[in-house]
């Protein structure tokens, strides 16, 4: 059922927040309406963060975290240790295990896991620069901390193989988390444990 609205203004912006995930248009209208309430230099000010964050946030050449420099803060950071790479999913991953604090080597964001179903294959994720990464020789261990799922397994497979030729330990999270469960909903101290607690990677056949 179509909903009428009394403004093309309200409506051009309900269509927008609906567009972001997880938002159905009665949430949207609510958020819209919120806004709409809101002083004026608050709804600037919101909308340049925004603004702000799509022109200027960058990728971090290393690891393809987000970040305001070339380079981001862990990378950067002298203390971590640069022999252990983390493979994570997404950004969020990588907030959820630093959360922890109980990690203290390097990341490496995929941006996305292989999903045949979505059209996602490997040369659509940031699986090259991590073998280049390895190719280098100062890399000592893969931990690959992917959401135990199907898809996530699948990567974790392509990946070890893609890694086979190289001296370097492959690692995964201790299944602490649970089979199925998406990583950042895990949480703190399961994740901590999971991360402590790795176990070699063994590659089979899927």
């Amino acid at each position: 059922m179509n909903q009428s609205f009394p403004s093309k203004l309200l409506e051009h912006a309900v269509d927008a927040f609906a567009t972001l995930p997880g938002i159905g248009r009665r949430t949207a209208l609510r958020l819209v309406l919120h806004m709409l309430k809101q002083e004026e230099e608050h709804v600037d000010s919101f909308a340049k963060a925004l603004t702000d964050l799509r022109k200027n946030v960058k990728h971090c050449k290393i690891c393809h975290n987000i970040c305001d420099t070339d380079t981001c803060e862990i990378c950067a950071d002298e203390l971590r240790d640069k022999s252990t790479i983390c493979v994570v999913q997404s950004i969020q991953d990588v907030m959820a295990i630093e959360n922890t604090q109980q990690y203290q080597g390097v990341y490496h964001v995929l941006g996305g896991i292989i999903s045949p179903i979505d059209g996602i294959g490997p040369s659509d994720l940031n699986i090259s620069s991590l073998v280049e990464r390895v190719k280098e020789g100062n890399i000592k261990e893969i931990i690959l901390a992917l959401s135990p799922t199907t898809e996530g397994e699948t990567t974790n497979f392509f990946i070890s193989r893609k890694l086979q030729p190289y001296n370097v330990r492959i690692s995964t999270i201790a299944r602490g988390v649970s089979v199925g469960e998406e990583l950042v909903y895990t949480d703190e101290i399961t994740l901590g444990r999971s991360i402590i607690n790795r176990i070699e990677f063994k590659t089979k056949e899927l």
